[in-house]
């Protein structure tokens, strides 16, 4: 059976997967518009873009502002006719400037988790671009429909439920990510497409699911298509391909790693979070990291209490000094076994997912 595209609205997507928006820099152009290249959506992570800019540390906002549009400019000249988006997040400083940046920029997809974008829709309004929130439960989805409503009389282009095994930030406590039984991506998709519902009705438009966390491989994407979600967002595995935009020496962090080393870390913003345990998160436990200079980045982040900066973690990380950083990465890292290409991956994706939805669901 062949996999249906992903409509959103009048963007047509003909491979229902969206790449997962991975910062800092794990994601940018070239991966982006590798996947928009094969069919599916390429995501952009919005967080501190401007990182490889000269005057970063001297003026990180006017860096990051042109950084993100030499990457919109760059991924839509490499994938014309592809499908482009990025991810905000909320808790960031100058929030509003990065949005209107990228609705500038004509940028197709917004995705904006890490809080509730209560006033996303006002900021794309007139565009053609697309909004979607990341959502943990089907209240929250519920929550963010009815505040859009009442606020700016709109509905979510797309929304995606993103579980408890995703990989960088999760939108769960430590509590909930180890109880037992755990919680189920699964259950998060039904009941998030039971809790938006009321919205299509009113808005009589449908609203895609876009299911997340933990998805590896076609058969998953099978399996959620059959529950009904509308498509999938995947991160992990696009580490490992040929045109993900992290060092070499990152990508072999994700194929080194074993089950045991994946595990999860209390962010220094407040967050639980998910990583690959090296020798600077054991670093952090016995001493604080000093910071190189803060840029101002995160809301809920106080420079003077916070054990390390997260912002040099990530960006050490993503430049390949492993030592000194932060590798965020999805429960399913381990699995990885080679660096392929994006196209090849997508490939071998759509052809397990097709294999899987032609055959019959038992029950």
């Amino acid at each position: 059976m062949k996999l249906p595209p992903l409509q959103i609205g009048d963007l047509s997507v003909p491979v229902p997967i969206i790449q997962g928006g991975m910062g800092v820099g794990v994601s940018l152009s070239r991966l982006a518009s590798a996947v928009a290249n094969a069919g599916g959506i390429g995501v952009m992570a919005g967080v501190q873009m401007g990182f490889n800019e000269p005057d970063f540390y001297a003026n990180a906002q006017v860096a990051n502002d042109r950084a993100l549009r030499k990457h919109i400019r760059k991924a839509k000249e490499l994938s014309p006719q592809g499908v482009i988006g990025i991810n905000i997040m909320t808790a960031i400083n100058h929030y509003k400037e990065t949005v209107q940046a990228a609705v500038e920029e004509k940028i197709d997809l917004i995705i904006s988790g890490a809080g509730l974008p209560t006033e996303l829709p006002a900021l794309v309004k007139g565009s053609k671009t697309k909004i979607a929130p990341i959502v943990s439960s089907g209240k929250a989805a519920a929550l963010i429909a009815k505040m859009w409503d009442r606020r700016h009389q709109v509905a979510p282009d797309l929304v995606i439920v993103e579980g408890p095994e995703a990989g960088g930030h999760l939108g769960f406590s430590q509590d909930e990510l180890r109880q037992d039984p755990p919680i189920k991506l699964e259950d998060l998709v039904k009941d998030v497409i039971a809790a938006l519902k009321a919205t299509e009705e009113k808005y009589q438009k449908k609203i895609p699911v876009i299911a997340a966390g933990g998805i590896f491989d076609g058969n998953d994407i099978a399996r959620f298509l059959k529950m009904g979600a509308a498509g999938v967002q995947m991160g992990t595995c696009f580490v490992a391909t040929e045109e993900c935009d992290a060092h070499p020496l990152y990508k072999e962090a994700y194929l080194k790693a074993s089950r045991e080393d994946i595990d999860l870390v209390q962010s220094p913003v407040g967050m639980p979070g998910r990583a690959v345990i090296n020798s600077f998160i054991d670093r952090t436990k016995k001493e604080r990291v000093p910071s190189i200079k803060c840029s101002n980045c995160l809301k809920p982040c106080n420079p003077a209490e916070t054990p390390y900066c997260i912002s040099d973690a990530l960006m050490a990380a993503v430049q390949g000094k492993l030592e000194e950083g932060l590798i965020f990465t999805g429960s399913n890292a381990w699995r990885l076994q080679e660096i392929v290409s994006v196209k090849d991956l997508m490939g071998q994706l759509v052809a397990e997912a097709e294999a899987a939805l032609s055959v019959p669901s038992l029950g």
